[in-house]
């Protein structure tokens, strides 16, 4: 059964592309087929100048075979490479892309350079497979028949000969090709570990030298790269069983076709040319099997590559529900609040809710602070209101809406995120600015600079807007880093704007700026901020308090400074806190 679904896999992966692998296939026959032609011309070149005379229209027809074959095999080769580049660009644009839109909990649960490793890697090897090892071992199969056909014409004795050497030969073979398969397979997984021990050792490079943990991490790698050589070695040392055991039926079958040959010419059986012609036919017969035993092979090493890249196709996938009509209850002709959450649990492992019936709205206009301590599940909420993660019970509505029959995009062009540690991609700033936020009126972009207190900062890079951010952003600082991640955001022109902790990295100059810019940005669309510092809390027009999943009290500063303990004890930490303005909130 196990056979059988890999055939299928084979098939359905090669249905685009057998046109090009039947041509290969065709022109490597052909190519076979031409030099089966030689030894008939040979055997006659042969016996006319072993009786004086040189038959020259037979040696020119020989050499016209030769030509034809060299040319034939040679474009053969150049469209099995053209086949299987093609379909390596195509399946790993098939791979990357599923990649970008499975499920971040399933995506989360991965490792990232093991993954890249089934990109790129595992692609490329299925590649050999399909591209060549199919075309050529087809051709292999047909090619074997016509020289056993072609020797059994020329002598059948000789041919029992030959069988029985290649025989056991082939049957060496197969018993080394059934466990290339479970190493190849074992070979792809421990690349894979490796190179998601160097992503982590990399992606983390200043915790590693700030811990002093060099030879930590080097052992680590150590210890993945010994496991991958073992494992390549395994699967090597079975692939090069193969080489002797074909070069051994070659040379074993020669001989014997000398020997019992030259018994044969002596004793007037068969004629010199028809012995040379035997034996070039039977030269012939070597590289069909080894073709064959190629295409074995590598379908035995392609298809552990497959396994693993279509366990990566059969990840689940963001996919968006059909749009729903039906808008939320509320109080007629009172338009709906751009979000609500209504009676939301969520918990990221079973039975273990980390969000228990979380309530609030959100208006289309004004800042909502949210505050609580670690672990409340602050961040949680905006994840579910990015829509990374789905509820496990209850509705999230954007627009009044069920936000699960929202497209994803539509959804998250109404709701940007700027997280906390503000990545930043490779690229130029400019690239990093515009990213996701289409055309942009460069008008448009001074402003967002401005209002960011991006633009003496721009100013002073050596090429302006068009700087290489560095890896991960590090060439900028955690507060500039932030102020560019906020005006890419606003440069997407969201509805509702999520900020984790939008003043975690700034000066308080840069905070006292960026809390007027907060401001202004509620005054146009609606701000929901998770805060720890007070000096967001107190420009909010309205606060949630989150603890232990809930939502224990909301309302204004002054409101929970009077109402909740938690906030009053919160608030008596930070004794410059002024009061807040009123609220702006319907």
């Amino acid at each position: 059964m196990a056979d059988l679904a890999r055939w299928r896999d084979l098939r359905r992966l090669a249905r685009g592309y057998r046109g090009r692998i039947l041509g290969a296939a065709a022109l490597s026959l052909f190519g076979t087929l031409l030099a089966l032609t030689q030894p008939l011309l040979a055997r006659i070149a042969v016996d006319g100048a072993a009786a004086g005379r040189l038959p020259w229209p037979v040696i020119g027809a020989l050499a016209a075979l030769f030509t034809a074959q060299a040319s034939a095999l040679a474009l053969a080769r150049y469209v099995q490479a053209h086949t299987g580049e093609t379909m390596t660009r195509d399946l790993r644009r098939t791979v990357t892309g599923h990649l970008l839109r499975v499920r971040l909990p399933v995506l989360e649960q991965g490792r990232t350079g093991d993954l890249i490793a089934r990109a790129c890697g595992d692609t490329a090897a299925v590649k050999t497979l399909i591209a060549q090892s199919l075309g050529t071992g087809v051709a292999g199969l047909i090619g074997l028949i016509a020289a056993a056909a072609l020797l059994a014409w020329l002598d059948p004795w000789l041919l029992a000969a030959v069988v029985v050497l290649f025989g056991g030969s082939f049957g060496a073979l197969l018993a080394v090709v059934r466990r290339v398969r479970i190493a190849s397979r074992g070979a792809q997984a421990a690349e894979g570990a490796l190179l998601s021990d160097l992503e982590r050792a990399l992606g983390g490079i200043r915790v590693v030298r700030a811990c002093r943990a060099e030879r930590t991490e080097a052992a680590r790698l150590d210890s993945s790269a010994r496991r991958a050589y073992l494992a390549n070695l395994r699967m090597a040392g079975m692939v090069a069983l193969s080489g002797p055991a074909n070069d051994l039926a070659v040379s074993g079958a020669f001989l014997a076709v000398l020997l019992v040959g030259a018994s044969r010419v002596s004793a007037g059986a068969m004629t010199l040319g028809e012995l040379v012609g035997f034996t070039l036919a039977m030269t012939y017969l070597a590289a069909p099997v080894y073709e064959i035993f190629q295409a074995v092979s590598a379908v035995q090493q392609g298809t552990g590559a497959l396994q693993r890249i279509n366990e990566v196709l059969a990840l689940p996938v963001e996919r968006d529900r059909p749009v729903a009509v039906a808008r939320v209850r509320g109080v007629p002709h009172r338009p709906a609040p751009l979000l609500e959450f209504r009676d939301v649990w969520f918990g990221y492992d079973p039975g273990r809710p980390v969000l228990r019936g979380i309530d609030f709205t959100v208006p289309s206009r004004g800042q909502i602070a949210l505050v609580g301590p670690s672990g409340a599940g602050k961040s949680t909420i905006f994840a579910l209101a990015e829509r990374f993660y789905d509820p496990d019970r209850g509705t999230v509505f954007l627009n009044g809406r069920d936000a699960r029959h929202t497209p994803y995009a539509q959804h998250r062009a109404t709701v940007g995120l700027v997280e906390q540690d503000c990545p930043l991609l490779a690229g130029t700033l400019r690239e990093n600015l515009l990213y996701g936020a289409g055309q942009v009126e460069d008008t448009e972009l001074r402003r967002v600079l401005t209002m960011t207190g991006l633009t003496r900062i721009v100013a002073a890079l050596p090429n302006g807007l068009d700087t290489p951010v560095g890896e991960r952003g590090r060439r900028f600082s955690g507060g500039q880093r932030q102020r560019i991640a906020i005006a890419r955001c606003l440069l997407s022109r969201p509805s509702l704007i999520l900020l984790d902790e939008p003043t975690a990295h700034l000066d308080p100059e840069s905070e006292r700026a960026l809390t007027a810019t907060l401001r202004q940005v509620s005054a146009v669309c609606a701000l929901m901020v998770i805060a720890h510092r007070f000096s967001t809390v107190r420009s909010a027009d309205h606060i949630l308090v989150i603890d232990s999943g809930v939502v224990t009290a909301s309302g204004t500063h002054a409101e929970l400074s009077r109402s909740d303990p938690y906030y009053r004890s919160f608030s008596d930490q930070n004794p410059s806190m002024v009061r807040a303005t009123p609220s702006r909130l319907p």
